[in-house]
């Protein structure tokens, strides 16, 4: 049973939300510094959990950690610092005819519980997120991550006593699917829950908890190559929305091309070609590119190819006739996450851009800026691809909800 740790949880986000932001501030630089003084002994715990996994398996990417990946958390950290605190703002002030004044402030949620998968990373930026927000968090990352997960937490909690902070603001649950089940249930003590991972984990988490729940993560990530695209702008683009960084969310998955642009294709995946991209392409995309594309990364698309999120050297194409059918495909395939429009028609994009209902919608510009630090919100606790509460990168003001402060002079309700 968890509970003890729930109710420590709990009784720390009280204490923290007396604390003061500038002292929030000093904390996190404080373990940004501690990371990179202790990034070798990271590594170490990472290099075990790297063993036990097959370098094949699309979440090697996301579990590795380097040097300069370590120094770029940090820094991430350390711009969480520089960012206005998200507490106490005033959203909203009236006063009432009868003379109540009125006002809606930003506040803490309290208590966060975050579960995810194979992603190290995470376990610093939620932390770092949510304690500037205020509030503890409740970490269940993967066994698949537990050593580096463990080693994290414990030169976070380590820091915090240095400074005065109570280290129960983030606490590390142990790796099994019991001690999931448990927090997804702790509702006395647990005031959110935010998935990050696979469909899977996200479906199962959401059918799951009897906690609010915030979706995050999962994203089939659609680029359209419309008629009157300009190609060199459209091959930059496809070329670093699918390599950019292939085992992450915003990474693309399946290129639409109209019918009109196929002798295009060729030249439209040249730089593919040098990622050695598997490419899943429906009859006419296999057809134009066939003896311009490598056979041995060539496929034909089946129904299986469309709505897969690949995480991997691996896309799909699927040529279209018109927009509709875009629009039509992405309602199908998608996941509400982020889809692009390659086209230089201002009309054509405008309606994509009004008709397409994702969380992030791009015209001319490729998927992979789908990213809190990107959008100049320093780190991000995920994706949401639902439409309750928050939508798109989830930062500071996104793990914030509010209160209403209600000041009288002794009026009484008739």
């Amino acid at each position: 049973m968890l509970t003890e740790l729930f109710q420590k949880s709990k009784e720390a986000s009280l204490e923290l939300a007396l604390v003061e932001p500038q002292r929030i501030n000093q904390v996190l630089l404080a373990v940004a510094d501690a990371m990179e003084a202790n990034s070798k002994i990271i590594l170490e715990a990472n290099a075990q959990d790297l063993h036990r996994m097959d370098p094949q398996n699309p979440l090697y990417d996301r579990l590795c950690l380097t040097f300069d990946r370590i120094k770029n958390i940090a820094e991430d950290m350390r711009n969480v610092s520089r960012l206005p605190s998200p507490l106490g703002r005033v959203l909203k002030h009236h006063v009432l005819p009868n003379g109540l004044d009125l006002t809606r402030i930003s506040v803490p949620f309290g208590v966060i519980g975050v579960v995810y998968e194979a992603r190290p990373n995470v376990t610093f930026d939620v932390f770092s997120l949510c304690l500037k927000a205020g509030s503890s968090c409740i970490l269940k990352g993967g066994k698949d991550a537990d050593s580096t997960n463990q080693a994290e937490v414990s030169l976070i909690r380590k820091v915090l006593q240095e400074e005065g902070i109570n280290p129960n603001v983030v606490t590390l649950l142990p790796a099994t699917h019991e001690a999931t089940t448990e927090l997804l249930h702790a509702a006395s003590y647990v005031d959110l829950i935010i998935p990050r991972g696979s469909k899977r984990l996200i479906d199962f988490v959401r059918q799951e908890a009897t906690i609010p729940t915030i979706e995050t993560g999962a994203g089939v990530c659609h680029a359209y190559f419309d008629k009157d695209a300009e190609l060199e702008k459209g091959a930059r683009i496809i070329n670093n929305a699918k390599t950019r960084r292939v085992s992450v969310c915003n990474a693309l998955d399946c290129l639409l091309v109209h019918e009109s642009r196929l002798t295009d294709l060729p030249l439209l995946c040249a730089s593919l070609q040098e990622s050695r991209v598997l490419i899943y392409a429906d009859e006419p995309a296999l057809t134009a590119l066939k003896g311009q594309y490598p056979d041995e990364l060539l496929r034909v698309a089946t129904e299986e190819s469309y709505g897969t999120e690949f995480l991997s050297y691996t896309m799909a194409i699927k040529t279209v006739s018109s927009l509709d059918e875009v629009l039509s495909h992405i309602r199908c395939y998608g996941s509400g996450h982020s889809d692009c429009i390659i086209t230089e028609n201002e009309a054509v994009a405008a309606r994509f851009l009004k008709s397409v209902d994702s969380a992030c919608v791009y015209y001319n510009a490729p998927t992979s800026f789908t990213d809190g630090a990107q959008f100049g919100l320093g780190a991000e606790i995920g994706i949401s691809t639902q439409k309750l509460h928050a939508r798109g990168p989830m930062a500071l003001e996104e793990i914030t909800t509010y209160k209403w402060i209600i000041k009288g002079n002794g009026q009484v309700r008739a």
